[in-house]
């Protein structure tokens, strides 16, 4: 193209190169970015740099922070571990994740077992102490917390004693005349009054129809017995006249009884920090389930010795958690003792380990079986939400 032409560049207002006429010059827009590439990259004098904002925490709804933040740690296992009551308490728990507030899962605490003692008579008869007021808040030490998940077909059952009980005419007469003689003022006079009134009534049962055949049978199986006869009274009355006195059987309360509980837990650790959790749970249940050795040494003789006597194992208060509070519905559990403790360490019928420190299995079964201290009465369900106990 002829210099002193315009070309098509020029024409859109781009200016040509005089070195080289048929190179136009960068693109304006070019140039343009350029200048702010270089802007962006110079060197400019340092500004104070803002300090980040800081992360707010995931606010777990009134859940303790003991039981919802993770441990960046995981505790190891000591030899001593939970023996000791002046250590502060620990707390483990598995799923080894944080908690959240509709979670709904078991709490198990560890307390130092409590002696119930003897009361001082003074002269009277009083109530002896029970378990369940041996572990108020200020009383209670916790040793440690463990945090499992409910596990499943969960039961309580209550469960009282009953039995049968029989008492005859002639029995129960006897009863009678034994607590006339008791309530009289004088005691010789009242056995004397008492023989009189059984007297009359023998004589009048004598002289009945009925009666004859029981006095006949009576001094019978008597006679029998006295030739060597293994025979009652009962039994010949029966073979003789094909009867038998009313026993009067009636049911009976004639005790408590405490209850048991039994829960089988799945154990799968997926990581490195659930299986110390799970190692350290384990070891937790097995300690303080077992009974102590006395450290007092005794001097005789010359001698000493220790351990002549055994403390008594730790206990476990057990609660349905709901979140941060206690589950609205689900039973109520008074201190127990743990009975049994069973792992099963090839929980899916095959041996099988991780290829960590500890060697921990894949998958455990724990089952844990626990009777409590004191039996539930009525009163104990005032001020007790859901079901109760």
């Amino acid at each position: 193209m002829p210099f002193g032409l315009p070309t098509p560049l020029e024409l859109l207002g781009v200016p040509r190169n005089i070195a080289n006429p048929l190179a136009p010059v960068e693109d304006a827009v070019v140039q343009a970015a350029k200048k702010v590439v270089k802007k962006v990259t110079a060197p400019t004098t340092a500004e104070p740099r803002a300090k980040p904002t800081p992360k707010t925490p995931k606010i777990e709804d009134k859940v303790k922070t003991s039981t919802v933040t993770k441990p960046s740690t995981v505790t190891k296992p000591t030899a001593t571990s939970s023996i000791s009551s002046n250590k502060p308490a620990t707390s483990f728990r598995y799923p080894y994740k944080a908690l959240d507030p509709d979670t709904d899962y078991l709490k198990i605490e560890i307390l130092e077992y409590v002696p119930l003692g003897l009361p001082q008579q003074n002269n009277t008869i009083t109530a002896l102490t029970s378990s369940k007021n041996q572990y108020k808040d200020k009383n209670k030490k916790i040793i440690s917390t463990i945090l499992l998940p409910i596990p499943q077909n969960i039961t309580s059952v209550n469960n009282t004693g009953w039995g049968e009980d029989s008492l005859n005419s002639l029995a129960a007469y006897a009863v009678g005349a034994a607590g006339d003689i008791m309530q009289s003022g004088n005691f010789f006079k009242g056995i004397v009054d008492a023989v009189i009134k059984t007297g009359g009534a023998v004589k009048d049962l004598a002289t009945s129809g009925e009666g004859q055949q029981v006095t006949n049978t009576f001094f019978s199986s008597q006679a029998a017995n006295l030739l060597g006869a293994n025979t009652s009274f009962s039994g010949l009355l029966a073979r003789s006249t094909g009867q038998i006195l009313n026993p009067n059987t009636e049911l009976l309360f004639n005790g408590v009884k405490l209850r048991t509980f039994n829960f089988s837990f799945d154990l799968a650790p997926r990581n490195n920090d659930e299986a110390g959790q799970i190692l350290n749970i384990i070891r937790e249940m097995k300690i303080n389930m077992a009974p102590k050795t006395s450290t007092e040494r005794i001097s005789s003789g010359g001698g000493s010795a220790s351990g002549l006597f055994l403390k008594s194992p730790n206990v476990f208060q057990l609660t349905y958690m709901s979140g941060g509070s206690k589950h609205p519905f689900l039973n109520s559990f008074i201190i127990a003792a743990l009975t049994s403790v069973n792992v099963n360490y090839t929980g899916s019928g095959t041996y099988m380990t991780y290829n960590d420190t500890n060697k921990t299995p894949v998958h455990m079964k724990m089952d844990l079986s626990f009777q409590e201290l004191s039996p539930v009465y009525a009163e104990d369900y005032k001020g007790v939400g859901g079901v109760g106990y």
